[in-house]
């Protein structure tokens, strides 16, 4: 189908109409457009066809298109972080989508306090207990969104979740569900509904029945970019 252009078009129309039929506010679904391992020309064709938001996996290639690019989007890191990279984020990442540990938030904390600055982040939830997924179970979300929520240089916003790849979108629901439930424990625990505002929920494959469900954001790659040699988006 088309260019980047008119597949953008065909995701933020379906983003819509899915947000519509559960009576949402469509402009409550927000686009992260994933361009892991896809050439700088063509990001920068999707940001002249309106993406605001650029997702990237890997520390080293979010950096590197960020220097060619600038700050005409917003770039958000959706990949597994480790500790020692987080000093190269921080000067300027919109959003974390990933954080699993206190002790990645704490060195997230100490690197934006030099700057003086807030880094906002995401903790990263593995609902399905898959050892080859990042994330902490959802029995720990509310203990470090508790300690998170308490440091200064670092701003909760809520969750994100990869569930297994599925077979048939309708698969992912129930872990959609889940996380949209979670988001409620947090605020009957007493966080801030500030801190559990955002749920990042749903890829390619899924992400009409994750805005169904409650995504504030959708990181979505392969139906905007098209395909390629790593595991699609």
């Amino acid at each position: 189908m088309g260019g980047i252009a008119d597949r953008l078009a065909d995701v933020q129309q379906r983003i819509a109409e899915a947000a519509r039929r559960v009576g949402r506010d469509p402009q409550e679904a927000r686009l992260v457009a994933v361009s892991k391992t896809h050439p700088v020309e063509l990001v920068r064709e999707a940001i002249a066809a309106g993406v605001g938001a650029l997702g990237e996996n890997y520390v080293q290639e979010l950096v590197n298109k960020r220097e060619a690019i600038g700050d005409a989007v917003e770039w958000h890191f959706i990949g597994h972080l480790q500790t020692n990279k987080a000093r190269q984020l921080v000067p300027f990442c919109a959003l974390v989508h990933g954080v699993d540990s206190l002790r990645l938030a704490e060195e997230l904390d100490g690197r934006a306090a030099r700057l003086g600055r807030c880094q906002p982040v995401l903790i990263e939830v593995n609902l399905s207990g898959e050892g080859t997924k990042f994330g902490v179970g959802e029995a720990d979300v509310i203990g470090l969104a508790q300690a998170i929520s308490r440091l200064p240089n670092v701003e909760l916003r809520g969750l994100m979740t990869m569930p297994p790849f599925p077979a048939e979108p309708e698969d992912s629901r129930p872990y959609f569900i889940a996380m949209r439930v979670l988001r409620e424990k947090l605020r009957e625990a007493g966080i801030a509904p500030k801190h559990c505002a955002e749920l990042s929920m749903g890829m390619t494959a899924d992400y009409e029945i994750a805005v169904e469900e409650g995504a504030t954001l959708v990181r979505v790659g392969t139906a905007i970019f098209g395909s390629r040699d790593a595991p699609n988006a």
